[in-house]
């Protein structure tokens, strides 16, 4: 069995979904989500509003529902997306 790393939580993985480094992030979204996710992506949103945490770490839950929130409001202004 390998230790933790000296820089993440003690849990399988060695990831908290609820403090990921920028990083992390996106090397997570890009590993789950099937399409490739940069730094640049995650900081542009984060400039664009993106929750964080007090520490500059990112809530994944936190972060995914702003996600939703975001689209939901770009498609809204785009004439709704249900096809009407």
């Amino acid at each position: 069995m390998s230790t933790p790393r000296e820089d993440q939580p003690d849990r399988p993985g060695g990831l908290d979904p609820a403090a990921l480094s920028v990083t992390d992030t996106a090397r997570t979204l890009t590993r789950v989500g099937g399409q490739p996710v940069s730094e640049a992506m995650i900081a542009r949103d984060i400039e664009d509003g993106a929750p964080t945490n007090a520490d500059g770490t990112i809530n994944l839950v936190h972060y995914a529902a702003w996600l939703v929130r975001d689209m939901a409001e770009s498609a809204s202004a785009n004439g709704g997306g249900r096809g009407d």
